[in-house]
């Protein structure tokens, strides 16, 4: 669990329905259900015109991504890279091709498989690195998803406001219905800001770095791949492969570890 996005997200809507309450204000007042159908079924409406359904799904499916960060490990993968290019340096690339076909990571598998086959480093490279593009354009339409809605939502809690005051002004003479009108006016706006700042712009900033992050592993993988290619020490290698790890997330798996 990312206790970050928690906590960023209890501290968030708290300090709005807290201020509420320290101003003297009833949470009851900033709790409309028609200002919430508004913004949240508009801008609902305004993202599923902007991206075709096959992105909305794969938005819906990396919510998850935002809570519970993917489970790389990176020490895992640095051991891997070192027994395959140990291997190599003792039977030679053919002595890959079993490997290849127990390896689970679709990207590593890849990448044995053109080492195996004893491509050139530099078209290696260039195979690996068109992979990782088609990888990054595919993964970051989630991102692209939430910042849409998070443009859009602030504009529907303008509407809001203003059907809030349409039905205003068309009750001016039943006093009744006034307070009524004028409470989906203003929550409808706030509603609207709480969504982009607090949720939608927030989430899609943190699947564009969790997307760095797995986009660093990969680049970390291309050039483990490369130095096996050109049969280097596999103890150089290992020190070159250690500086794509950054340290925190070496603290996170040292902690997770335990």
């Amino acid at each position: 669990m990312d206790f970050a996005t928690i906590i960023g997200l209890v501290l968030g809507f708290g300090a709005v329905f807290g201020g509420q309450i320290l101003e003297g204000g009833h949470v009851s007042a900033i709790l409309q259900p028609t200002a919430a159908f508004i913004i949240l079924c508009g801008t609902a409406g305004a993202t599923f015109v902007s991206f075709p359904l096959k992105c909305i799904i794969q938005a819906a499916k990396d919510v998850k991504k935002v809570f519970l960060p993917p489970q790389t490990n990176h020490e895992s993968i640095i051991k891997d890279i070192i027994g395959y290019a140990a291997k190599v340096r003792k039977n030679g690339l053919i002595s890959l091709e079993q490997e290849s076909q127990n390896i689970k990571d679709a990207f590593i598998k890849k990448g044995i498989s053109l080492v195996v086959d004893g491509i050139d480093p530099q078209k290696l490279r260039d195979t690996m690195e068109t992979e990782l593009s088609a990888f990054e354009e595919h993964n970051k339409v989630s991102a692209e998803v939430f910042e849409a809605a998070g443009g859009y939502a602030p504009t529907i809690g303008i509407i809001g406001a203003v059907l809030g005051l349409i039905h205003v002004m068309n009750n001016l003479a039943d006093s009744s219905k006034l307070g009524a009108g004028i409470a989906v006016a203003f929550v409808a706006t706030i509603y609207g800001l709480m969504m982009a700042n607090l949720a939608c712009i927030p989430m899609g900033t943190k699947l564009k770095h969790r997307l760095k992050e797995e986009l660093q592993i990969k680049q970390m993988v291309i050039e483990g791949l490369i130095a096996i290619q050109n049969g280097e020490n596999p103890h150089f290698i290992e020190q070159r492969l250690r500086s794509y790890v950054q340290h925190g997330a070496d603290k996170n798996e040292k902690k997770g570890a335990k």
